[in-house]
C-alpha cells in the first residue's frame, strides 16, 4: 500500500468519523440515518450520469450490497436503541478489519505478510479497547449481539463491495450505481414517517443531509482505495475513524476517560505504522 493511498483512506476515516460526530445527539436516529441515506443520492446521481453502465457482471454484487446495507442501516438503528454510541460503535467497527481481512485471505486469496497482520491486529485490538466495558456488563446482551451483527455487515459490505468495485472496471459508476441506490432506504424509510420529518428543526434536517454528503465522499474514497490495494489493509485503516471520533470526543465534547481513548489512539497509530511499514 502505497502512502497515496494510505492517505485517502485515512481522510476517508476522519470524514466518517466527522458525520458520525455530526449525527452524535440526533434525538431521531431512523430520520437521522434516513437523511444520511438521502446526502449520498447527488453525487450518486451525477455519477451515473458521466459515466458508463456497469459491466453485467457487476450487477449481483451491486444487489447485494444494497440489501446488506439496508441491514447495516436497520442493525444500527436497533444497536443504538439498545446501547450507547461509545458502547456500540467501537464493538461494531473493530469487529471488520480482522473479519476482512481474514476472509479476503481465504475467499480471495490476498495473503498479507504477517507483518501486516500484525498492523490489521492492533487495529482492531486499538479499538475494542474502547468497547471494554461493552463486554463486562455495560451494554445488555441483546445490545452486544446488535453491535456484532453491524460488525458482521460491515465486514459483509466492505468484501461485497471491494469484489464489486474491481469487477466493474469503472470505480465512478459502481459508486454512483450504488449511492443512487440508497433511494431505496430513503422511501423505505421517509413515507410513513414525514410527521417525524416535520418535527425535526431546519438545522437538523440540513445537518443530517450534510453528515450524508460527508458520509458519501467517505465511503467513496474508501472504495477508490479498494481498487488499489488489500482489501484487509483497507478495512484496517478505514476503522481508524472510531479512533478519530474518540478523539473528536476528547477534544471537543470533552468526553472520557480520556486516559482509555488516548492509549487506544497510541494502539492504532502503532498499527497504522505497522502497516505502512511492511504493506
Amino acid at each position: 500500500m502505497s502512502i497515496g493511498v494510505a492517505l485517502i483512506v485515512l481522510t476517508a476515516a476522519l470524514f466518517h468519523a466527522v458525520w458520525n460526530a455530526l449525527v452524535k445527539g440526533a434525538e431521531d436516529r431512523v430520520i437521522m440515518l434516513g437523511l444520511i441515506a438521502l446526502g449520498h443520492i447527488p453525487a450518486g446521481l451525477v455519477l451515473v450520469a458521466v459515466s458508463p453502465l456497469p459491466d453485467p457482471l457487476v450487477w449481483p454484487w451491486m444487489i447485494a450490497s444494497v440489501v446488506v446495507h439496508w441491514g447495516y442501516f436497520w442493525l444500527l438503528n436497533v444497536a443504538y436503541r439498545l446501547g450507547d454510541l461509545s458502547l456500540i460503535y467501537p464493538v461494531a467497527r473493530g469487529l471488520a478489519p480482522v473479519l476482512v481481512a481474514l476472509v479476503a485471505q481465504l475467499w480471495l486469496g490476498e495473503v498479507l505478510p504477517p507483518a501486516a497482520w500484525a498492523g490489521v491486529i492492533l487495529v482492531s485490538a486499538g479499538i475494542m479497547i474502547l468497547a471494554r466495558d461493552a463486554f463486562t456488563g455495560a451494554l445488555p446482551f441483546a445490545g452486544l449481539v446488535a453491535a456484532l451483527a453491524v460488525g458482521a455487515s460491515v465486514g459483509s459490505y466492505s468484501l461485497i463491495d471491494g469484489v464489486g468495485v474491481r469487477l466493474s472496471g469503472n470505480a465512478a459508476a459502481y459508486i454512483g450505481w450504488l449511492f443512487s441506490a440508497k433511494i431505496l432506504i430513503v422511501l423505505y424509510i421517509f413515507p410513513t414517517r414525514m410527521d417525524r420529518v416535520r418535527s425535526i428543526p431546519a438545522k437538523q434536517l440540513l445537518i443530517g443531509f450534510a453528515g450524508g454528503l460527508v458520509s458519501g465522499a467517505a465511503y467513496a474514497l474508501v472504495l477508490y482505495a479498494k481498487t488499489l490495494a488489500p482489501l484487509g489493509l483497507v478495512s484496517a485503516l478505514r476503522e481508524t475513524s472510531v479512533i478519530f471520533a474518540a478523539l473528536i470526543g476528547v477534544l471537543w465534547f470533552r468526553e472520557g476517560p480520556r486516559g482509555r481513548r488516548i492509549l487506544a489512539s497510541i494502539i492504532v497509530s502503532a498499527g497504522i505504522v505497522v502497516i505502512g511499514a511492511n504493506a
